[in-house]
């Protein structure tokens, strides 16, 4: 471990909403080391090389072409990042890992998807759970891409409530195996798999118990499957029902403990959640770069139509938020990283280590899976609208990368589930005193009954005004949340309408935060004259949170308060998302999509 992991103020989970980050202690793509730039390098080139001029045969549901485009990544050695050297895995940090997984899946949401399941949750609930016999005899295979994973969770009657499943496994009376038997659905690179991480419950225990179960064409073992789903988006990515008829598992396969399945599901889905955020960043930069060379290209009364307001508005806030949303990804991975290496000094095991270093920033994984999700939506839909009749057409890309982009908001958890999450998960650390919400809530409500300042703050230095304007958006969270928590106590998560409002704000607050803080460091590092479009983007972003802020602020309050009370906390929400100088939207809009048409490209 550096000595600069040691010496960096390292925040845990979910205290960035109540304690101060400076931007010498985040990490940014521009941080990238020669390392990972070559690493970068090389994903990209394959992407271009293999996966870019075959969009059309993954849109023509070509399974047998995916498998091999996977077979051809894992000859790159892309398919082992995640694993450790001793399982013939590169070994990678976890920020190398988001980034592989970032410039991966670029193109087709069939690759990126396949990519996904197998080196994530196909692969690591063996190496974080599996004992030193399973993983000898398992994970190289993965690595190395022999054998490829899938991973059966989902039920009929068990999507969003996963422990509901009723797959059962049954001890035999030799005591040597376990009889699986139950139907799977959406399992992901079904139609390929080799190995399939089963859950299943046994006798009436309360929680699931995860399995490894082998699959051989030449001998099912009780394992048949249904016909390719029909899907709306990612037409390659195999997507069957998975049916186990008294399946012969060796007992020796079973997962971690018994009972312990549904522990493993949730924390293989925080890192499923940031790496699907890695995963839709490359596709908004593609997206974007293909939108500015069509408004470039097309000619509209005599005129490129990338020089009319109304595209320079779509394409402004397109990049804007893919700049954000790479500032937000990497920023949480480098802290999961680093709490990776603070544990494994302190002489956790790699597992342990890394089990615990996703789980600690889990509210963070849940908050970046919402936002960049809905965020490669509204990019490949107004990648679309930029096109106009030409984007709803299969021959251009847009089409294509509309429907895929739609499958991130319901995968590794719906996002309705991860707002929810999000804010429980905060409350939860908060009662085991893990981030102080208490204090500063109670702060908050005692500045409510005071005197409001009326001094007018020194603003000279670069985002001076902006930093203080997150500092209030945390208020009005702590506000909210600190009164909704002191009404509801426990019940809180009854009021789910109430919940989702917190949430939002709670997001709005972290990206906001993030952009801020890697435009800071830029500045620092390349001068803030030569910055200007980026300066532009991170005012943007934080100007539209305010809004959401301001809206989900006044839903909530609504919901739950009335009389004094009521008009008390919308007086402190007006002051709380209030300007002292209000940022020229439309110029800062200009300033991007300007620099957008002159680089004819994604350039941030």
């Amino acid at each position: 471990m550096s000595t600069e992991t040691v010496n960096k103020d390292i925040l845990r989970g979910g205290q960035f909403l109540v304690k101060e980050t400076k931007c010498e202690d985040i990490f940014t793509p521009e941080d990238f080391s020669e390392e990972q730039i070559m690493m970068k390098d090389a994903v990209t080139e394959f992407v271009d090389r293999e996966l870019w001029p075959n969009k059309a045969r993954f849109e023509k549901k070509d399974y047998a072409f995916t498998e091999e485009m996977m077979r051809k990544a894992a000859e790159m050695g892309f398919t082992g990042v995640a694993v450790p050297a001793e399982y013939e895995g590169l070994g990678m940090g976890f920020v190398s890992t988001m980034l592989v997984c970032d410039y991966i899946s670029g193109t087709s949401g069939s690759f990126s998807t396949a990519y996904g399941a197998h080196t994530g949750i196909g692969t690591m609930p063996i190496v974080l759970y599996g004992t030193e016999e399973q993983k000898k005899k398992y994970v190289p295979k993965l690595a190395t891409g022999e054998w490829f994973g899938a991973y059966c969770l989902t039920e009929p009657g068990a999507g969003s409530d996963a422990n509901s499943g009723k797959t059962k496994a049954v001890l035999t009376e030799d005591g040597k195996h376990y009889l699986i038997s139950g139907q799977k659905m959406w399992i992901s690179n079904a139609g390929f798999a080799n190995l399939f991480i089963v859950f299943a419950r046994i006798e009436d225990d309360k929680n699931l118990t995860g399995f490894i179960v082998e699959y051989d064409k030449s001998n099912p073992n009780g394992i048949s499957f249904g016909e390719e789903e029909h899907k709306l988006g990612i037409h390659s990515s195999s997507t069957r029902q998975v049916f186990f008829n008294e399946t012969k598992v060796p007992v020796e396969n079973m997962l971690s403990e018994r009972g312990n399945g549904f522990k493993i599901a949730l924390n293989v889905l925080n890192i499923g959640r940031i790496k699907l955020a890695a995963a839709c960043l490359d596709a908004q930069r593609r997206t974007i770069t293909e939108a500015v060379k069509y408004a470039n290209e097309r000619i509209q009364f005599k005129t490129p139509i990338v020089n009319f307001g109304a595209i320079k508005a779509k394409l402004a806030n397109m990049a804007t938020n893919a700049y954000v949303d790479e500032a937000a990804s990497y920023r949480a991975a480098k802290n999961i990283e680093d709490r990776i290496a603070i544990r494994m000094a302190e002489g956790n095991s790699h597992q342990e280590a890394e089990l615990k270093g996703v789980e600690e920033y889990a509210i963070e994984c849940s908050i970046l899976k919402v936002a960049v999700s809905e965020d490669v939506q509204i990019t490949t839909d107004e990648g679309i609208q930029i096109f106009g009749g030409m984007g709803f057409s299969a021959d251009t890309p847009m089409e294509s990368a509309w429907r895929d982009a739609r499958i991130a908001r319901i995968y590794e958890g719906t996002n309705e589930i991860n707002r929810l999450l999000s804010v429980g998960m905060l409350v939860k650390k908060a009662m085991k005193g893990h981030v102080d919400l208490l204090g500063p809530a109670m702060a908050v409500k005692d500045e409510l009954m005071g005197i409001p300042s009326f001094d007018i703050p020194d603003y000279s230095e670069l985002f001076a005004e902006e930093k203080e304007m997150i500092a209030k958006l945390k208020k009005v969270f702590l506000m909210v949340a600190g009164a909704a928590v002191q009404k509801y106590g426990p019940d809180l998560e009854q009021h789910q309408q109430l919940l989702l409002c917190a949430a939002d704000i709670l997001i709005e607050i972290y990206m906001a935060e993030s952009a801020i803080l890697r435009t800071e460091k830029l500045a620092k590092k390349e001068g803030e004259e030569n910055i200007k479009p980026q300066i532009s983007m991170a005012k943007l972003y934080l100007y539209n949170a305010v809004d959401v802020v301001n809206t989900k602020g006044k839903e909530g309050i609504a919901s739950f308060t009335e009389g004094d009370e009521q008009r008390m906390m919308l007086m402190g929400l007006k002051r709380f998302t209030k300007y002292n100088n209000m940022p020229n939207v439309v110029e800062l809009r200009n300033t991007i999509a300007d620099k957008l048409s002159a680089e004819n490209k994604y350039c941030f």
